[in-house]
């Protein structure tokens, strides 16, 4: 019996957890693999709490569906739901989706999860008010963000940008914002807030923005 089971069992909650077969992608097994073995720990790795950037402006957004992408433990996402959205998570990770699952549960919201290899995945068009990204970028995404989101619907996007080497070295390129790079890839969108910050640990970039 898993943990999240154990614990769900111990909230008196008796549900099961529906998680969607992942079917695309010849590297998806393997980043699964990855990301499973890295959420396999009874405690949230990046923490229950939302980012300071998504509680700051939760108010600002429109009620209504929201898609957290990447969605991990869901943190963001179970945020949220207990804010009265209505909150769909996609990630490639299962082990991830029912930690989140267990975090909603403990906070008493619901949340649906698919698992989804993002490489291989196209987003339905204008289909969400609310479509939340945090700490993953795969940039063929932004366009589909775009699309995704209803008219008037808004994005919350936030990553580290290249100036995070100084921190950590090693770190990937490919998966850091140029400088500015989200002001440019949402250029048709109005910008309702932005920032890039360096806080002595880490450097990223935030930004919240609308389509019209």
């Amino acid at each position: 019996m898993s943990w999240v089971t154990r614990f769900l069992i111990g909230m008196g909650v008796v549900w099961s957890v529906a998680v969607t077969p992942l079917m695309v992608g010849q590297a998806a097994p393997a980043d699964q693999a990855r990301w499973d073995r890295k959420y396999d720990t009874d405690r949230y790795i990046f923490g229950t709490e939302p980012i300071p950037f998504l509680r700051a402006h939760a108010h600002l957004l429109p009620k209504g569906k929201v898609l957290d992408i990447a969605m991990g433990e869901g943190r963001n996402g179970v945020y949220l739901a207990t804010q009265g959205f209505d909150v769909t998570g996609i990630d490639i990770s299962p082990v991830g989706l029912k930690k989140a699952q267990a975090l909603a549960a403990r906070h008493g919201v619901t949340i649906a999860t698919q698992v989804v290899d993002l490489e291989a995945y196209t987003l339905p068009k204008n289909a969400y008010d609310v479509i939340i990204c945090t700490y993953y970028l795969q940039r063929d995404l932004f366009p589909q963000i775009i699309d995704a989101l209803k008219p008037g619907g808004m994005a919350l996007v936030e990553t580290y940008t290249i100036d995070h080497l100084k921190y950590r070295p090693r770190f990937p390129r490919a998966y850091l914002l140029k400088t500015n790079e989200l002001l440019t890839v949402f250029r048709g969108m109005k910008v309702l807030r932005y920032q890039a910050r360096d806080d002595g640990r880490q450097a990223y970039a935030s930004i919240l923005v609308q389509k019209p």
